[in-house]
């Protein structure tokens, strides 16, 4: 906490998980993701500005802003207030720009569509479903006031504190600093080749389908939803694969939500990933063959003790004195050639935010 012309400012340290995504945002590459959610009836902005007025009292830490210090990125807390507009920019545009004083999510309608996209250093999808789902039940609360006699009870279940605290540092003082670590093995990772849009404009495709077919569709292969997803995903790459590449793998980039391995109800970013992949050069590899593959590597990468040595790795260099003490401009360029690095080892990625239940 520090006091700026009278003023208290309170600061927050990024998380882990956080660091990378300052120093490797790029107009290519943004770092920000969207989660929407639609409605039945047209959006009034008045009453969304109203709901995300009071949202933020819940979640004070998306008010603030990213600031460079000598080592390391901090947040520092704003008077800033976000104004809700109109969807008018192409989706996932830049919102973390060196230099500017500006809050590191926006949201936005569109007919009777809301939409909230975040800079991922702020958080992560799972921080960000809690964020919306509360702005969607102001919103619903205030739209229907006269209508109904009373509104379902709506509780994060968090206090202020625990959604802003720092996971990583909260489990890694638990003990899981002995757990083992392992290396991955890196591969050079097919890449899938394609025409970009001008302006670096992102292209979307929206589907639907219904949940039920898709679980009934999970059953049928013995697997989760999750690893079937992830599956027909390499199965589309691999069809599209031309012939000189096929002694690449294809590897999919998992996020792995670690609130449900630790004790955390944190609206930061707490979230590790694994490696997922399929070597089409054996020959006749069917969906099922993929299925299969997916399925073991899925149960491995999710164990326990894999998922904590991944977190111990990560939190032993982050409590290295001397990579501590490296300047930010540093960090940031070895940041950079690091996430170089390890794209080379990714063709995609998929993320499954999961089931989401409102009162």
């Amino acid at each position: 906490m520090t006091a700026i012309n009278g003023k208290k400012t309170k600061w927050n340290k990024l998380d882990n998980a956080s660091k990378i995504f300052p120093a490797t945002a790029n107009n290519k590459d943004t770092k920000v993701y969207r989660l929407s959610a639609e409605l039945f009836e047209e959006i009034n902005p008045d009453l969304l500005q109203k709901a995300l007025d009071l949202t933020l009292e819940s979640f004070p830490l998306y008010k603030s802003i990213l600031r460079r210090g000598f080592f390391w990125y901090y947040f520092e807390s704003s008077e800033i207030y976000p104004k809700v507009d109109i969807e008018s920019t192409s989706p996932c545009s830049p919102l973390y720009i060196e230099g500017n004083r500006n809050l590191l999510f926006k949201v936005s309608y569109y007919n009777k569509r809301i939409n909230l996209e975040a800079f991922h250093a702020l958080s992560d999808g799972a921080g960000a479903i809690w964020f919306l789902e509360t702005l969607i039940f102001h919103y619903l609360e205030a739209r229907y006031k006269d209508e109904l006699d009373s509104m379902p009870h709506f509780d994060y279940g968090a206090s202020i504190s625990e959604k802003e605290a720092d996971g990583f540092w909260k489990n890694y003082a638990a003990g899981i600093e002995n757990a083992k670590t392992k290396r991955e093995k890196k591969v050079k990772a097919y890449k899938i080749k394609g025409k970009r849009l001008d302006e670096n404009r992102m292209k979307i495709i929206e589907g639907a389908m219904s949940a039920e077919a898709l679980l009934t569709l999970s059953r049928r292969h013995s697997a989760s939803m999750t690893v079937l997803l992830t599956s027909l995903l390499i199965y589309a790459a691999g069809a599209d694969m031309p012939k000189n590449s096929v002694n690449k793998k294809i590897v999919i980039s998992v996020p792995i939500n670690l609130r449900g391995y630790y004790d955390s109800l944190t609206a930061r970013n707490f979230f590790s990933t694994m490696n997922i992949s399929c070597d089409f050069g054996q020959s006749n590899v069917g969906f099922s063959d993929i299925v299969e593959q997916v399925n073991s590597q899925f149960k491995e990468g999710l164990k326990e003790k894999n998922v904590k040595a991944k977190l111990a790795r990560f939190m032993k260099l982050e409590k290295n004195l001397l990579a501590r003490m490296v300047p930010l401009t540093v960090k940031d360029y070895a940041l950079k050639m690091a996430n170089k690095y390890f794209d080379k080892g990714i063709t995609s990625s998929l993320s499954n935010i999961g089931k989401i239940d409102m009162p």
